[in-house]
């Protein structure tokens, strides 16, 4: 049975808006947002608009407004308005970071994902990487550090990202580009949002890439050179022993000959010579454009 036409406990809508049972009598009793057909001495059941009106009443609480004015703009909502549409403004980038972060913890997927793309449609992937989503998965990180708890929380949130920054991929239509750039982490590398930022940032732009994800071995880089002839190859590495030379050195020569730019805090700057070591995206951006001659 679907959310649409069921009737859901007291428990069953906690776990969904990741709040505490008590938590949903308080907002009854103090604001009157309870369940709209509840007469007294039957259990309470919430429908499907009494569960779009707490998830807005928790989304706007988490964006930090108060919990009377937040009850009150929740009861406003109708049967003609979907929760999706609700705009949510953050004055600050912090606030943002806070109020996402705050959903990842309540796995409130809609809205991290809504949020999101909202972010990256109004400042660009790089803007939205260094401003939001580093900072979040820093907040998660230290989390997990502090307590021993959250590492499904990172998983979530890592998901919902991937998900939304292919889907910037998959919307190139004719790149500029013939032959594709090639994107790799190396060796044994397994940390790659960061690539695929980088291969939205490029589809932003309508460069077209050829993404090899993570635990990217010398052979498979070293055989879609030669099928491919990249004009650009870039190669990630966060950790220090992932980052070995023979990734650019070994490469098979292939005429025009591409551009090699390395990315990732593993690799030292004094042994990557005859290369492009960048610092963020935005560096990398611009390494293949000049490659690709945009």
């Amino acid at each position: 049975m679907a959310i649409e036409d069921e009737l859901l406990t007291v428990a069953a809508v906690a776990r969904r808006l990741g709040v505490a049972p008590a938590t949903l009598r308080t907002w009854d009793r103090r604001y009157h947002l309870g369940p709209s057909t509840h007469e007294r001495g039957e259990h309470r059941r919430y429908c499907a608009l009494d569960v779009a009106k707490l998830m807005l009443m928790r989304r706007l609480i988490a964006s930090g407004v108060a919990p009377c004015e937040a009850a009150l703009k929740a009861k406003s909502q109708n049967c003609e308005e979907s929760i999706e549409s609700v705009n949510f403004e953050f004055e600050v980038q912090d606030e943002l970071v806070s109020a996402i972060f705050r959903a990842a913890n309540s796995c409130d997927v809609v809205f991290i994902e809504n949020e999101l793309r909202k972010a990256i449609l109004l400042d660009g992937i790089p803007a939205t990487w260094s401003q939001v989503i580093v900072p979040i998965l820093n907040l998660i990180g230290c989390q997990w550090e502090d307590t021993g708890q959250g590492i499904e929380v990172e998983h979530i949130f890592t998901e919902i990202l991937i998900r939304v920054l292919r889907n910037s991929v998959s919307d190139l239509k004719d790149p500029l580009n013939h032959r594709p750039v090639l994107l790799a982490a190396v060796g044994k590398e397994r940390h790659t949002l960061a690539l695929h930022a980088l291969a939205a940032t490029l589809a932003e732009r309508k460069i077209g890439s050829f993404f090899l994800g993570s635990c990217t071995p010398l052979e498979a880089v070293s055989g879609m050179v030669k099928r491919s002839a990249p004009p650009a190859i870039f190669l990630w590495a966060q950790l220090k022993e992932n980052a070995q030379s023979e990734y650019f050195l070994e490469l098979p020569v292939v005429r025009p000959a591409p551009r090699i730019i390395l990315g990732g805090p593993g690799w030292n700057r004094d042994s990557c010579t005859g290369v492009a070591l960048v610092e963020d995206i935005k560096q990398a951006c611009l390494e293949i454009e000049r490659a690709v001659g945009v």
